[in-house]
């Protein structure tokens, strides 16, 4: 099994298509439906025996949940903050810029 390249609280963008998020998962193969995989158009479709991640993502006109293969992600380095609604429920922004995941109480 391929140890992940990325990590969570990462900011990571698509290398194919513009947008970008930070990660809050990670599957260490792909673990989403074959219908969601097949609606992949052949010519993009990513390999299965690789890190997918959850993504709490972002482009020029809305948020959303992303499912990306480690193959089409690239590291975020603009620095750039993420808006999507969700990250203060899962992380911290740290004074640097980075994203901390939330620690959880338990009871």
């Amino acid at each position: 099994m391929k140890t992940a390249k990325f990590s969570i609280g990462q900011v990571v963008r698509h290398r194919l298509f513009p947008f970008r998020g930070i990660i809050f998962d990670v599957d260490p193969e792909f673990a989403n439906t074959d219908e969601w995989y097949e609606a992949i158009p052949a010519d993009v479709r990513p390999r299965k025996d690789q890190p997918f991640y959850h993504l709490l993502a972002e482009n020029s006109e809305t948020e959303y949940i992303a499912y990306v293969s480690e193959q089409n992600l690239l590291e975020d380095r603009s620095g750039e903050p993420v808006r999507h609604p969700q990250i203060g429920e899962m992380f911290d922004k740290m004074a640097d810029g980075h994203y901390e995941p939330k620690r959880q109480s338990r009871h």
